[in-house]
């Protein structure tokens, strides 16, 4: 089996790219990560990265004129390494059409919630505002508005009356952790299939929504 060689692009500590990491590590899963890149070159995950044994490299977003030129360096690294896929795990920058048509149906991101409901940050918190009672993660293609593309797989968990931001999220990310490498294997796997804004292949143990909690 020809794994598909992943990049992963961070701006902070990169707890999902951990999980990832770690994901790929086992002989038959599809992916390897081959690069570990970010937009500041103090990231705490560049750090990590290397030390798990995988390239890192750092592409200061502050020297570059605009998006593009920034958006061009980051291409030459990702063809430098023959990536095939790239994984966002909080990379918090936005990426113009360019780039993302480049990498069409090869670019996945990660948002901590049930897209399409509370696109953009403070997810949590506009949650326990709204008062909702289902909240969650979402893996989806990028496409060039934010926060939009076919999403993959979701999983959902239950919101607590004791909720605060901090225990939500807390709770949210630990799907996350479990729901990004499911997803990429599935997408290094080439068994998935977009059909308008729809992703289909799964099967009934790959179910899309991963249904996750009980009430206290």
């Amino acid at each position: 089996m020809k794994k598909k060689r992943t990049a992963i692009l961070i701006s902070g500590r990169g707890s999902n790219m951990d999980a990832l990491i770690e994901a790929a590590r086992s002989p038959d899963y599809p992916a390897e990560i081959s690069l570990v890149l970010s937009n500041k070159p103090d990231a705490p995950g560049l750090m990590k990265a290397k030390k798990a044994g995988v390239a890192v490299a750092a592409v200061d977003h502050k020297i570059y004129a605009g998006r593009e030129e920034f958006e061009r360096a980051i291409q030459i690294l990702l063809e430098t390494y023959s990536i095939d896929l790239i994984c966002l795990a909080g990379f918090m920058r936005l990426l113009t059409p360019w780039f993302i048509n480049n990498w069409r149906h090869k670019l996945i991101n990660i948002h901590p919630a049930l897209l399409p409901a509370y696109r953009g940050l403070n997810t949590h918190e506009r949650a326990l505002a709204d008062g909702v009672k289902i909240h969650g993660c979402t893996v989806h293609y990028v496409a060039p508005e934010m926060d939009e593309g076919p999403i993959i797989a979701q999983a959902a968990i239950c919101v607590w009356d004791t909720d605060t931001p901090d225990t939500l999220g807390a709770r949210v990310l630990e799907q996350e952790h479990h729901l990004y490498p499911t997803v990429l294997k599935l997408v290094a796997s080439d068994t998935l299939k977009i059909k308008g804004n729809r992703v289909l292949g799964f099967e009934e143990k790959n179910n899309s929504v991963l249904k996750v909690p009980k009430f206290p």
